[in-house]
């Protein structure tokens, strides 16, 4: 095989954009990318959502975000994978979760994109705190 596979996971503050998981996902060698942006709505079993707090334990939550990046390049040949989660406030629209990968062909990149979030979902250690309009607040569990 040829160069080995980038990995860029990690927690941030700053916002996540497509456009910023293209620029880090991209490979010259590659011809599909796919991406996900997991974003905030308004609305949670029927109440309205004004905003969410993210919180992680930094050190495990990257650990963990890093097993899946490298099983997805094990197991699917991935050649980059990028998964980045916010934390602090997010209010509606804005992007809480982003994940890039890029194969060189387009075969194998929906089924290994469906496990990472899944698994980054089951396994990543970063808790969400729903703000709802009417004043209430509650923690939900799984990011």
């Amino acid at each position: 095989m040829g160069d080995p596979a980038r990995i860029l996971v990690g927690l941030t503050d700053e916002p996540i954009t497509g456009d910023r998981l293209q620029r880090e996902t991209g490979d010259p060698g590659c011809g599909a990318l796919v991406t996900f942006l997991g974003t905030v709505r308004d609305e949670h079993h029927g109440r309205a959502v004004e905003r969410l707090d993210y919180s992680a334990y930094p050190a495990m939550a990257e650990r963990e975000m890093r097993k899946i990046a490298e099983e997805i390049v094990e197991r699917w040949e991935a050649r980059v994978v990028v998964i980045l989660h916010r934390t602090g406030t997010l209010g509606i629209g804005e992007v809480s979760v982003g994940i890039g990968l890029s194969f060189p062909h387009r075969r194998e990149s929906f089924e290994a994109l469906r496990h990472a979030i899944d698994t980054f979902k089951e396994s990543v250690p970063i808790w969400k705190r729903e703000h709802f309009t009417d004043g209430e607040a509650v923690w939900v569990e799984g990011s």
